[in-house]
């Protein structure tokens, strides 16, 4: 049996990096996924790969919310989980950073991630209960220079998780975040950011003193999107390797 059967999903920035992890194992525990990006080419090949539905989907729209949605609900019948993974980082100091790309930032990770709350509150409903759980990130616990925008977006969603949790609650939905460390995917490593980034000390402020493989990620977001996770909601799991317990952070 797998964690998941049963499980109807659907999950944003599915074509890559960690979401493609979480769609892979999501799949392998049992859960039938429907799984959105705007990267056309790369979501098509992965939904081929792996039996996957794939969905063009902007998180910024509310009506590709709701195409998105009524993808797996029509294919499916119902939907059980949400993954709010979909996030853009752009590594730029405060001075230098356009109200443009802090607009878009904030619109793809905060507003994208409640827009899709907001969106799958009635399915839900109908299928008599559901998990949400949104990707944050460590820079949702500490500032980082040059990513304001990104911090600011990560530590927005934790209170979005907490509020969810609340009124959510009443129609057992759970709502509950991730916060991920140094993850070897192509956004952690944007070069701007790279370029900027003293690696080695990095690597020696780390408690596990390497990057996780995205599906460390997806182990965890599996566990909160199954039943055995019943009595966790409200709550923020960091998937960091100890990074914030090190002092050099």
């Amino acid at each position: 049996m797998g964690l998941l059967d049963g499980k109807v999903a659907l999950v944003t920035g599915g074509a890559r990096g960690m979401g493609a992890a979480h769609v892979r194992l999501f799949l392998a525990e049992g859960a039938r996924v429907v799984f959105g990006d705007v990267l056309d080419e790369e979501g098509k090949a992965l939904a081929e790969e792996t039996g996957a539905a794939y969905v063009r989907h902007d998180v910024t729209s509310l009506e590709e919310w709701r195409r998105a949605v009524a993808t797996a609900t029509d294919l499916h019948g119902k939907l059980d989980v949400l993954v709010n993974n979909a996030g853009i980082l752009k590594y730029r100091r405060i001075y230098d950073m356009s109200p443009e790309d802090f607009d878009r930032v904030i619109g793809v990770n905060l507003r994208g991630a409640w827009l899709g709350i907001k969106s799958v509150i009635d399915p839900m409903r109908a299928a008599g209960r559901g998990s949400i759980v949104n990707i944050s990130s460590i820079e949702g616990f500490v500032g980082a220079e040059g990513l304001s925008a990104y911090s600011a977006s990560k530590f927005g969603l934790r209170g979005i998780t907490k509020s969810a949790a609340r009124e959510l609650a009443r129609f057992k939905i759970r709502v509950n975040s991730v916060h991920p460390g140094a993850i070897n995917t192509s956004m952690a490593m944007d070069p701007d950011m790279m370029s900027e980034i003293d690696a080695d000390a990095f690597v020696k402020s780390m408690v596990i003193k390497r990057f996780a493989k995205p599906v460390e990620v997806s182990h965890v977001v599996a566990f909160l999107a199954s039943d055995r996770a019943s009595y966790c909601t409200g709550s923020e799991f960091t998937v960091d390797g100890g990074l914030l317990t090190g002092a050099g952070y």
